[in-house]
């Protein structure tokens, strides 16, 4: 005969058939029934012996037999009413211990009525004493949730002897250092060792708090301050150091990276605790450290009331919406509630994008997607007539300097009559404000795209003598993460293998955040009268260069050995460094610290007018040396010939001082 044996309930890793699985549980809530008669039992016993002193006389023993069995009969009936027999022990916790409660002061209650209500001297007497009573009831139901709690510690304590057998024999477990010994830091590590990340191996914390040293956290000791790094990784082979310091600063994260490339270990990040949800650390959420770790900057503090009062209950046009600064732009104004976002962008697929995720995000949110070209002065002016936006932040532009350089009309056409369409249409139809996004590059400009910024930006001032909208520019430097921007293409050159293409060693250039650039935006437009151009504090000039390193040395490479770094040379229209003002500027503080307003001489509408008509004109005819002088004549301060433009590179380069916007 063939077939199957039937498999035996000891057999370890196999299916129970069903009826053996029946079995098993019949006999399982056997043998807890009885566990809990012989818990009552011996409770009520020893109740009887604690209230006489353990001195039982014949009559007392006799009244205990009789009462005995009518007891324990009785709380178990009580246990069964408050639902008691369908927890399953290894799972018992806080949340039942209301059932114990419950049961225990129901049979309390029946044994004081029988104790008042049974006549005297019956046979046999079945009223228990009050002190009996009392003593009993403590004890018995104190038993019945002990044992189920003890089998709970006896599972959980095969549980965590498991998961450590399974991790011993697990291959490639990862020794982990932590970098922070603080809320998140033991938050992580609880994580970590409840199973998360099994692969995890944590070895110790690093913390600079000098009271902590020596100290254990949730079962992890801490080994020593940051700067003992290197050591503690090489004594104990680490493979990944994980910081998690949920609020350090970004010269914090820079110092400990720096630490932590000097070990072979590879370094991660948590989260922020803005992204740390339910009061726990998702640890599948650590990162690696990016280079916005490094060079972003503190978290913006805005003036959340008077945004709410200048974006709540409006429609808001954002122009150049599919774009990674407007894209960002609609994401910020969306939490202060207005009552539309006309989504205005000329790709169809950047406003696909922008427009599905808006939708996923905000389903409850109108969002108007507007397939437009800004310099198309019908195809704008059906759009305003629609849905007359109340506030327009301008954010289409071409931004690209190589690329503007080789297509001076179509600069012209976007950035500048593109502008003026657009802040015309917002004036006739009596929007709030119009929102400018300028550059540091329409400072002195050097290149083509910077004087088509500097031109809108005198568009704008001329726009607010005509009309009652409030019209003003910001301008800020590079954006880390922007399309075009040096981070991504630095990306795209590691994955490739190299190399790193860099166009000058002292290169230098300002950063900020893609949120804290449109945060930014927002408040200074909150802040403006009209006319204003506003300069957003942009801390310290890097050097392109160590960006570079950096991202290397971030992807686990090093610089010159792995991945080399090829100097290029200034493409057309760059320069050395950016400057956010001039001599020329008035540059006052406002009411935020991070924002600055540069008093920049305007000139008269009729000049901007006619010099913006010639443009217009020279463009029509695809004259690119036309459309450069028609720009020099209009932004004298451009630099935009090539003599005049090597002339600059030299200036530059013998500079020792950059010009910037105070921020003490």
């Amino acid at each position: 005969m063939t077939g199957a044996r039937a498999k035996s309930p000891e057999a370890p890793g196999r299916a129970f058939p069903a009826g053996t699985k029946r079995r098993w549980g019949l006999l399982a809530r056997r043998v807890q029934l009885l566990l809990d008669v012989g818990v009552l039992a011996a409770a009520f016993a020893a109740a009887y012996l604690l209230r006489f002193e353990f001195l039982l006389g014949p009559v007392e023993r006799q009244l205990m037999l009789w009462q005995l069995p009518a007891v324990v009969l009785l709380q178990l009936l009580s246990q069964r009413v408050w639902g008691i027999y369908r927890f399953i022990w290894r799972y018992i916790g806080l949340s039942e211990i209301r059932a114990f409660i419950g049961a225990a002061l129901t049979s309390f209650a029946v044994m004081i009525v029988c104790r008042f209500g049974l006549p005297r001297g019956a046979t046999p007497d079945l009223r228990v004493s009050i002190s009996v009573t009392l003593i009993d009831v403590g004890l018995a139901f104190a038993g019945t949730l002990g044992i189920r709690v003890l089998r709970r510690m006896l599972f959980e304590s095969g549980e965590r002897e498991s998961e450590e057998r399974a991790r011993e024999h697990e291959k490639g477990n990862l020794k982990v250092l932590l970098v922070g010994a603080g809320k998140a830091g033991v938050l992580a590590s609880r994580e970590m060792q409840g199973g998360a990340m099994p692969h995890l191996d944590v070895k110790g914390f690093v913390d600079d708090d000098l009271e902590k040293l020596g100290s254990v956290v949730n079962g992890v000791r801490v080994l020593g301050t940051s700067a003992e790094i290197p050591r503690l990784a090489e004594e104990l082979a680490i493979d990944e150091i994980i910081i998690t310091v949920a609020r350090a600063s970004r010269s914090q994260i820079r110092r400990i990276v720096s630490l932590c490339e000097k070990t072979p270990a590879k370094v991660r990040i948590i989260p922020g605790f803005y992204e740390i949800l339910g009061g726990k650390v998702d640890v599948k959420k650590i990162r690696n450290v990016e280079i916005e770790d490094l060079l972003g900057r503190e978290s913006v503090k805005l003036d959340e009331h008077g945004l709410h009062e200048f974006l709540s209950g409006k429609t808001v046009m954002v122009t150049g919406a599919g774009g990674s600064i407007g894209s960002e732009l609609v994401r910020q104004v969306v939490p202060f509630s207005p009552l539309c976002v006309l989504l205005v962008e000329r790709s169809e697929y950047a406003l696909f994008q922008i427009e599905q995720e808006a939708r996923r995000a905000w389903p409850t949110l109108n969002f108007v997607p507007v397939l437009a070209d800004v310099g198309d002065a019908a195809r704008m002016r059906e759009v305003f007539e629609e849905y007359r936006p109340e506030l327009v932040i301008h954010a289409a532009a071409h931004k690209h300097v190589p690329l503007v350089e080789s297509n001076p009309g179509e600069a012209v056409k976007n950035n500048v009559v593109g502008t003026l369409t657009t802040g015309e249409l917002a004036g006739e139809f009596g929007a709030g404000a119009f929102i400018l996004i300028s550059t540091d590059k329409a400072v002195n400009p050097t290149s083509v795209m910077g004087a088509t910024k500097r031109a809108a930006e005198l568009v704008i001032q001329m726009l607010d003598q005509r009309f009652d909208t409030a019209f003003l520019a910001v301008r800020f430097g590079n954006v880390l993460g922007s399309t075009g921007s040096v981070v991504p293409t630095f990306r795209e050159q590691i994955a490739r293998g190299g190399p790193v293409t860099v166009t000058h060693p002292e290169m230098r250039r300002y950063f900020m955040t893609i949120p804290e650039a449109a945060q930014l935006v927002l408040q200074a437009g909150s802040m403006g009268a009209g006319g204003e151009i506003f300069i957003l504090d942009m801390g310290q000039p890097v050097k392109v260069v160590d960006i570079a390193r950096d991202m290397i040395h971030l992807s686990g490479l090093t610089p010159g050995e792995d991945i080399e770094i090829v100097f290029t040379g200034l493409r057309p229209g760059e320069k050395l460094f950016e400057e956010l003002g001039t001599s020329a500027d008035d540059v006052d503080r406002t009411r935020h610290e991070k924002v600055f307003v540069g008093k920049i001489p305007q000139l008269p509408s009729a000049t901007v007018i006619a010099a913006v008509s010639r443009m217009a004109a020279v463009v029509r005819d695809g004259d690119g040396k036309a459309v450069r002088a028609e720009l020099q004549k209009l932004i004298p301060e451009a630099i935009l010939s090539d003599e005049a433009r090597a002339a600059d590179g030299r200036r530059q380069r013998k500079s020792s001082r950059l010009r910037v916007v105070p921020t003490g």
